[in-house]
């Protein structure tokens, strides 16, 4: 397949329009008419992700998180953006990235998140006008749970080394919102979605204070969205089976916890 049809087979399901203005989903390096055998699908783009994608025989590498939220000023080796831009070039791989066009998507990141948590009965926590799309969702629990219960079971699902959280008084969780990645901006639409718990990949200090007694969940920015890769996976194979697709073997988040 050529660069092009893989990306119509992306846009079916995360079509662009859906994307937030601020982003820069899309193609970011390299030609549509270029042949592809082989995706290598990833949440980051790194220079050890070009490298696997050169050292695996890839001709194209899938990430949610964008390698260019804004122009470059040159193209040269100063910024590690930079630097992937001229390896990929140089080794005839290009790069598309489905970011908020995924995340805003019906079956997408959030949909992917809910499933893990196991929630039903999801609507758009801020729905997009006109589309059935939107930032965030919201849905409720099979049955209640107490919140430290609650918390345990995410970590545990989620493989958090370290969760963050509002305190725990025993209050009963049943209407979880959600969103992955940085999703503090949703904090008042969750509020006035009567969520009981709001989980995403961060929060600002702040939120923490302003949330209403509603309990507050912080699984990390990479932990909440990892199971995007599974995501980007079983999309383009569905859609391309005369393409080799696999998965990163790189865990590309950048932060650590000292367990000391």
């Amino acid at each position: 397949m050529k660069v092009k049809d893989i990306i119509v087979v992306i846009e079916r399901t995360a079509p662009l329009r859906l994307q937030d203005e601020w982003d820069n989903s899309g193609l970011q390096v390299g030609f549509l008419d270029s042949e592809v055998d082989k995706v290598l699908v990833c949440l980051d783009v790194t220079e050890g992700i070009v490298d696997e994608a050169v050292e695996r025989g890839c001709r194209m590498i899938v990430s949610h998180h964008p390698l260019l939220f804004k122009a470059l000023d040159q193209v040269s080796d100063a910024t590690y953006q930079q630097r992937c831009v001229v390896k990929a070039l140089a080794s005839g791989i290009a790069v598309y990235s489905a970011h908020t066009s995924l995340d805003n998507a019906p079956g997408g990141v959030n949909y992917k998140i809910a499933e893990l948590i196991g929630l039903q009965d999801l609507r758009w926590l801020l729905p997009k006008e006109g589309e059935d799309a939107g930032s965030g969702l919201v849905g409720v629990l099979p049955k209640p749970e107490r919140d430290s219960d609650f918390l345990q079971r995410i970590k545990r699902q989620f493989g958090v080394e370290c969760l963050r959280h509002s305190e725990c008084n025993g209050r009963e969780i049943r209407t979880v919102a959600l969103c992955g990645g940085s999703g503090g901006f949703l904090m008042r639409d969750a509020v006035r979605a009567g969520a009981d718990c709001y989980v995403t990949g961060e929060f600002h200090y702040h939120d923490y204070f302003e949330n209403d007694g509603m309990l507050l969940a912080e699984l990390g920015h990479y932990q909440s969205e990892q199971f995007t890769i599974d995501l980007l996976e079983a999309l383009l194979k569905a859609g391309c089976p005369s393409v080799d697709i696999v998965k990163t073997a790189l865990n590309t988040n950048p932060t650590r916890y000292d367990p000391r």
